[in-house]
C-alpha cells in the first residue's frame, strides 16, 4: 500500500543543525535531472525580486518565501512530513506520532511536491515556496514532470506484490501534473446532508485526510487491497466506502 499525498504551501521553517538538501538523501533518484533543473530555474527567478513574486503568486506578507528560495541549497532540511503545516499535515500532526508509525509512513507516504518531484515522509528537504500553478520561465511545472512522474508512479505500483494499492489524496491539480496508475483510487472527502445527499468539501477535505492518514499510520497495516481497507476502516469508526469507479469516498 502506498498514500500519494499532496504538499502543502505553507512550511515549517529551520532544520537540522549543520544540513543542507542533499539529492543523493531522497528517494526516487531517477528524478534528480528534473530536479536539478527546477532548483536552478528556482534560483534563477529569486535573483529578481518583483518577477519572483509575480511567478510565485505572492503578497506583500510572503515575499520572505523569496528568500527562502534563494537559500535552497545552503538552508537546513528535515523530515518532508515535518517541513508541511498545511490544514492536512497538522491534522496529521507527524511529529507526535510514535517511532514505529513514522517508519511505516517512511515505507507507505509518498508526497508530490512541485519542486522536488516525489519525496517519501521522511527524504530530507529545506524550506521553499513552489506551487503547481507557479509559473517558471521555459520550465513549465507540466511539461517537465509529467513524463518522470507518470514513470515513477508506475514504478511504484510495479514495487508491490500485485497490482499493489495506491490511495491518492492529492488535489485534482496535482494529479495534472502526474496522473497516478489506472488502478490508483482516488479519495474524495465528503459529507453527508439531511436527506442524504452528498456533497464534496473543500478546505475541511484537508482535515479530513490528515485525520484518515494518521490514523492509518498509527494502525500500521500494510493493506493489501480494497477489501482490507475498507475492513479496516468499519472496524475503525471510519466511514470510508466505495463510490464512483476509481474513487473511495471519505464521509465525516
Amino acid at each position: 500500500m502506498h498514500l500519494l499525498l499532496p504538499p502543502s504551501e505553507t512550511k515549517r521553517d529551520g532544520g537540522v543543525e549543520g544540513s543542507a538538501l542533499d539529492l543523493g538523501a531522497l528517494g526516487f533518484p531517477a528524478l534528480n535531472p528534473v530536479r536539478r533543473r527546477m532548483l536552478a530555474a528556482v534560483r534563477s527567478l529569486s535573483s529578481n525580486r518583483v518577477k519572483a513574486a509575480a511567478a510565485l503568486k505572492l503578497g506583500a506578507t510572503q515575499l520572505f518565501e523569496i528568500d527562502r528560495n534563494r537559500a535552497l541549497r545552503r538552508s537546513p532540511v528535515m523530515a518532508a512530513m515535518d517541513r508541511y503545516t498545511g490544514v492536512l499535515y497538522e491534522a496529521l500532526d507527524a511529529a507526535t506520532l510514535p517511532a514505529a508509525s513514522r517508519g511505516f509512513a517512511e515505507a507507505h507516504v509518498v508526497i508530490h511536491s512541485a519542486l522536488f518531484g516525489l519525496v517519501r515522509a521522511t527524504d530530507p528537504i529545506p524550506a521553499y515556496r513552489l506551487s503547481h500553478d507557479s509559473s517558471l520561465p521555459a520550465h513549465p511545472l507540466g511539461r517537465n514532470w509529467r513524463g518522470p512522474l507518470v514513470a515513477e508512479l508506475e514504478k511504484l505500483a510495479g514495487s508491490q506484490t500485485g497490482p499493489g494499492l495506491i490511495l491518492d489524496l492529492r488535489s485534482e491539480s496535482y494529479v495534472a501534473l502526474g496522473r497516478a496508475p489506472e488502478h490508483a483510487l482516488f479519495l474524495r472527502v465528503v459529507t453527508e446532508e439531511v436527506g442524504g445527499a452528498r456533497r464534496a468539501l473543500n478546505h475541511f477535505n484537508k482535515k479530513g485526510k490528515g485525520e484518515f492518514v494518521r490514523a492509518l499510520l498509527l494502525a500500521e497495516t500494510d493493506h493489501v487491497d480494497v477489501d482490507s481497507l475498507l475492513r479496516w476502516a468499519t472496524a475503525a469508526g471510519i466511514r470510508l466506502e466505495r463510490g464512483e469507479p476509481g474513487e473511495l469516498q471519505l464521509v465525516v
